[in-house]
């Protein structure tokens, strides 16, 4: 079986796939496209992603996007007993919602924070809409701290799924340069992905 990974190293969703696979060993070619490659509005790649984001995981004739979805079916298919997410409804369930709390209270102002102070010339920034999306993602990794007040990672004690997602984005508000709000717990946490050889290398690397 061939397993490709379709979309740029660059894309924090893609970057979250490619963090379990390296932490499962899984073996995959990947194959830049998105952002500045292009290709996404390829008829061949609409066939496989109808939705022409990134990423797009491809086995053999198999193709799966939305990268959530993927790093749930990367688990169930190849380490169904592995803690990252266990079959426990209850644990999975709690892995669950903060896969998708990512996805629907970060996402949108860190973006903001991301593209504004990364992805924009300081001529061209709108710094009163960096301001206030600093200030609503501070309050998003403060619901965050809260967890982390209670156990080491995300979804308990370990390592799991619910880290996934917010990795990428963890690195991002560390490594930008500005006045970043004190919210507890999440240097302790960063510091711990940082442990983990694959964070380090395939999430915690330059801004581009």
């Amino acid at each position: 079986m061939q397993r490709i990974l379709w979309g740029r190293a660059t894309s924090s969703n893609v970057m979250k796939v490619i963090w379990l696979l390296e932490e499962l060993n899984l073996p995959y070619d990947r194959i830049d496209v998105g952002g500045s490659y292009g290709k996404t509005e390829t008829p061949e790649y609409r066939a496989m992603n109808p939705t022409g984001l990134v990423p797009t995981l491809q086995e053999d004739h198999f193709t799966l996007w939305e990268s959530n979805a993927i790093l749930r079916y990367i688990c169930n298919a190849y380490a169904p007993d592995s803690p990252f997410w266990p079959q426990a409804p209850r644990v999975r369930a709690n892995i669950d919602r903060w896969m998708d709390a990512q996805q629907n209270v970060l996402n949108r102002p860190m973006s903001v924070v991301f593209w504004g102070l990364v992805r924009t010339k300081p001529e061209d920034r709108d710094n009163t809409a960096i301001a206030t999306a600093i200030a609503e993602t501070a309050r998003v990794w403060g619901m965050v701290s809260t967890q982390l007040g209670q156990h080491s990672f995300l979804g308990g004690d370990e390592l799991t799924l619910a880290d996934f997602p917010w990795g990428p984005h963890l690195h991002r508000w560390f490594a930008m340069d500005f006045d970043r709000p004190d919210v507890p717990h999440l240097r302790a946490w960063y510091d711990r992905l940082l442990e983990r050889p694959a964070y380090k290398e395939y999430v915690a690397g330059p801004m581009v």
